[in-house]
């Protein structure tokens, strides 16, 4: 796996990437103009949206760029985010000025002293703006003091990837999500019933069976445009239910990408007026949840012979049940309270298990890696809501530095 410069993405690859950006904007265009045929209710879809095309097609100055800044609120688990124009196009974070905001307004502060800092970390292509020299800029967050704010888990795994770096951890992250009507109710969802019984939606095809294909793939051509390690997508085992991957990726880059490739997902939903939700039960009973199934290796796992390595980092997180539960929900486990259950694919969240090829378990080894006696592990108790800065710096201290 080749890691590339964020640099990169406005140089080397822009002629690469013109392609993809064609493909997103017509589908785009062509979906978001559709949008009667979703949810007549949500007011996104009545608006024109050839309208703003014609204002994309003006030509804008060559030295100007809109750069939108990504955060993550009080929450743990929404992006905010605002846009500023710069006056030079940035060849790395480096060249991009810190920022502030109004902490108070986003549940990180209070209002006598509420300037929060904007430190930028990561940049990506913007598949929204006009300009090709556009980005988006995935940033972390600070106090007045300096200090990470409460849901700064990024500055936490930074410095435990540093500590690890010799390791080469890599990490593959798979976000599960549901689609929504505006009402709350699951997209396509009968409006005074259920849908068949889960075991045709997986994976499927056809009408009676997937929907919002069309949104589904517009989201992987604009990630792919972004400069986010994209790596898949399927419908999953609840209807209006899908998943994407990303990764894997080494050291930071999974984490980024997954918030950036959040925001992406909703700001494309938000078009069509359908809902996204990351609720990792968002429907009660014998229907799936969703998750955010963690896959890890180091270079020692991925060598030969390094089954060894996976059972050894599995004995670690075996002891360590309590703190990963505290650390793969942004409510310390009380989202995955109603997601791990012991049945519909999860395992208990008061036991910890593993095998091979079950998905019933903790932590799954597939069958190939079993096979092959090196690679990685699935660590399938992460809620689909999870900040993937906490997951990362969690499994990098059990199984890497022995907290």
């Amino acid at each position: 796996m080749a890691l590339r410069c964020a640099g990169l993405f406005l140089s080397k690859e822009l002629s690469a990437s013109s392609q993809i950006a064609k493909q997103f904007r017509q589908l785009h265009i062509s979906t978001a103009c559709a949008g009667s045929n979703f949810l007549k209710d949500s007011p996104n879809t009545a608006l024109d949206k050839s309208i703003l095309e014609r204002y994309r097609k003006l030509e804008t100055p060559a030295n100007r760029v809109q750069a939108t800044y990504l955060w993550i609120d009080g929450t743990g688990e929404h992006i905010r985010l605002k846009d500023r124009v710069l006056d030079k196009i940035p060849t790395s974070v480096n060249d991009l000025p810190k920022w502030q905001y109004d902490g108070s307004s986003t549940y990180q502060a209070a209002g006598e002293n509420s300037d929060t800092i904007l430190a930028p970390r990561a940049i990506y292509r913007d598949p929204f703006k006009p300009g090709q020299n556009d980005i988006i800029v995935m940033c972390d967050t600070y106090n007045a003091d300096g200090k990470p704010t409460k849901s700064n888990k990024r500055a936490a795994c930074q410095a435990a990837i540093e500590k690890a770096d010799a390791e080469e951890p890599w990490f593959g992250i798979e976000q599960e999500y549901t689609l929504l009507d505006v009402d709350g109710r699951p997209f396509g969802w009968p409006a005074n019933g259920y849908p068949a019984p889960q075991g045709p939606y997986y994976c499927g095809v056809g009408a009676d069976r997937v929907y919002a294909r069309d949104l589904v793939e517009a989201h992987a051509i604009a990630c792919l445009y972004a400069g986010i390690d994209f790596a898949g997508t399927n419908a999953e085992v609840m209807p209006a239910q899908w998943e994407y991957q990303v990764g894997p990726s080494l050291g930071m880059k999974a984490a980024d990408d997954l918030w950036v490739s959040r925001y992406i997902l909703h700001r494309i939903a938000e078009e069509y007026g359908v809902v996204v939700t990351l609720d990792p039960k968002p429907m009660k009973g014998q229907w799936n949840g969703a998750g955010a199934h963690t896959n890890f290796s180091t270079k020692a796992m991925r060598a030969n012979g390094g089954m060894k390595a996976i059972e050894a980092a599995i004995e670690k997180l075996s002891k360590q049940q309590e703190r990963h539960i505290r650390a793969y929900d942004p409510k310390e486990g009380k989202d995955n309270q109603r997601r791990l259950l012991g049945a519909l694919e999860t395992s208990s969240i008061d036991k910890f298990s593993w095998g091979v090829a079950n998905r019933g378990v903790s932590v799954r080894i597939p069958r190939g890696v079993a096979d092959a006696g090196k690679g990685y592990f699935e660590d399938r108790r992460p809620s689909s809501n999870c900040d993937p800065y906490a997951v990362c710096d969690a499994l990098i201290r059990t199984c890497l530095l022995n907290e």
